[in-house]
C-alpha cells in the first residue's frame, strides 16, 4: 500500500469510527487516470492511451445484518446518506455525490447481483473538475466494495461497463468507456493502449527516467458537459454521412470523399478524431521504443488538433502548453491538454533532468499571463482496482 493510499485509508477509517462507532473491516482503492493521448476517441470506438495514477478514491467498509447502506462522504463535510437496497434508487436533486452510489447500486441490481447492507466511508484525492476522472474512480471503487462485501465476483471489464452505464443512464453524462476501464484495469509502471471497441488493452511500459507531470490550469470548466455532448453528436453526424457506425471505421481519405456533404465544423470534428486515432496508435509504439522525439511531435499534433479542429482548449491551457514547450528540449518529452477540455489539465511526459526547471518556469510566468495559479502533480502509474483483487 502506498503512503498516499495509507493516508486515505486512515482518514476514511477515522470518519467511519466517528460516525458508526466501530472499526471498518475492509478497504478498497480505485485510481484516477491521465490520458497521455487519444482525446474524444473512446466514444467513437477508437483508441486511447491512459495511465492509472496514484491519486484515487478509497472506501473503507463493514458488512451490516440488514439491507441498509450507510455512506459517509469525507470530502463533503462527512455527510451521511442512508439507502435501502429494497427501495428504488432515485436521483437526488440538486445533484449530490450520493447519486453515484445510487447509480452503481441500481446497475448492479439490474444485472442480478444480490447486494448486502454495509457501512462505508469514502475519501479521495483526485482533484474535482480537473479531468482526471474522479467520478470514474468513485464508481469503480464502489463497485469493488459492494461486490466484495456481497461475496460476488465481477470481471474487471464488466465492472467498467457497469460504471459507464451508471454514468450514462443515471448520472446523465454521455462518457465513453476509457475512464472506468483504466481505473479497473490499469497496470503499475505502464500506460494501456485500449481498443474501445473490442475493450482489449495492451500494456505499454513507461520509461522510469521520465515523470508524468499534470498541470491543473484551475480554469473553471463551465461548458464541459454541454460541449462534450455537442461534440459527441457532431461525431455521430459525421459517421452517419460517411455511412459507417463510428469514426473508428474512417480514415482521412474516406473523410475527404464525403467532405462536400459536411459543413465545415462537422468535417473538422471528424478530422480530429480520425487523425487522433492514428496518432494514438503511433504514440503507443514510439513510447514502447522510447522514441521521445517522435512522441513529443505526436503530442504536439494532438494538442493542435484539439485546439483547431475540435475546439476544446482555452487560452490558459494553450498558454500552459506553450510555457512547458519553452523549456522542454527536443527528445526530452512531450506535452498536450488532457481530458474533456474547456479547462482542466495539461499532461507532460518530461525527463527527470528537466522536471524542476519546467515547474519553475511555469510558476514564474503562468499567473502573470492568466491571473491563475497552476497546481502541479507528479504522478506514478499504478495498478487498477481489480488488478490485485
Amino acid at each position: 500500500m502506498s503512503v498516499t493510499t495509507a493516508n486515505l485509508v486512515e482518514q476514511a477509517s477515522e470518519a467511519f469510527l466517528r460516525h458508526f462507532d466501530y472499526a471498518p473491516s475492509h478497504d478498497f482503492r480505485a485510481p484516477g487516470r491521465v490520458n497521455l493521448i487519444g482525446e474524444h476517441t473512446d466514444y467513437n470506438d477508437g483508441y486511447v492511451l491512459p495511465a492509472a495514477i496514484d491519486f484515487g478514491t478509497v472506501v473503507v467498509a463493514a458488512k451490516r445484518s440488514d439491507n441498509l447502506i450507510r455512506a459517509c462522504a469525507v470530502n463533503f463535510n462527512e455527510e451521511i446518506v442512508t439507502l435501502a437496497l429494497d427501495s428504488p434508487m432515485v436521483s437526488v436533486e440538486p445533484f449530490n455525490w450520493s447519486n453515484y452510489l445510487r447509480a452503481v447500486c441500481q446497475q448492479l441490481q439490474n444485472r442480478g447481483y444480490r447486494l448486502v447492507g454495509m457501512d462505508i466511508a469514502i475519501v479521495g484525492d483526485v482533484p474535482y473538475g480537473a479531468g482526471l476522472s474522479s467520478s470514474a474512480a468513485l464508481e469503480i471503487v464502489l463497485i469493488r466494495t459492494l461486490l466484495a462485501l456481497s461475496e460476488a465476483v465481477i470481471d474487471p471489464t464488466e465492472a467498467a461497463l457497469v460504471g459507464q452505464q451508471a454514468e450514462n443512464e443515471f448520472i446523465g453524462a454521455q462518457t465513453g468507456i476509457m475512464d472506468q476501464l483504466i481505473s479497473a484495469r490499469g497496470e503499475v509502471d505502464h500506460a494501456l493502449l485500449i481498443d474501445c471497441r473490442q475493450l482489449t488493452s495492451t500494456p505499454v511500459p513507461l520509461d522510469p527516467d521520465f515523470n508524468i507531470l499534470i498541470f491543473h490550469s484551475n480554469v473553471r470548466r463551465g461548458l464541459v458537459d454541454s460541449e462534450y455532448n455537442t461534440r459527441r453528436l457532431q461525431c455521430q453526424a459525421a459517421a452517419k454521412i460517411m455511412q459507417i457506425s463510428h469514426l473508428r471505421d474512417a480514415d482521412l481519405a474516406l473523410l475527404d470523399r464525403f467532405a462536400d456533404q459536411m459543413d465545415t465544423i462537422t468535417y473538422r470534428r471528424a478530422r480530429h478524431v480520425i487523425s487522433e486515432n492514428e496518432r494514438t496508435l503511433l504514440a503507443a509504439s514510439t513510447l514502447a521504443n522510447r522514441d521521445w522525439a517522435s512522441l513529443g511531435e505526436l503530442m504536439q499534433a494532438s494538442h493542435n488538433s484539439m485546439r483547431d479542429d475540435f475546439e476544446i482548449t482555452v487560452p490558459a491551457i494553450d498558454g500552459l502548453v506553450a510555457l512547458i514547450q519553452e523549456r522542454l528540449s527536443p527528445g526530452m518529452g512531450g506535452v498536450r491538454m488532457t481530458g474533456g477540455g474547456f479547462g482542466g489539465c495539461v499532461v507532460a511526459l518530461v525527463h527527470k533532468s528537466q522536471t524542476g526547471q519546467i515547474i519553475e518556469h511555469v510558476a514564474d510566468h503562468y499567473h502573470a499571463a492568466f491571473g491563475l495559479h497552476e497546481t502541479v502533480y507528479i504522478c506514478q502509474a499504478v495498478d487498477g482496482a481489480f488488478v490485485a483483487q
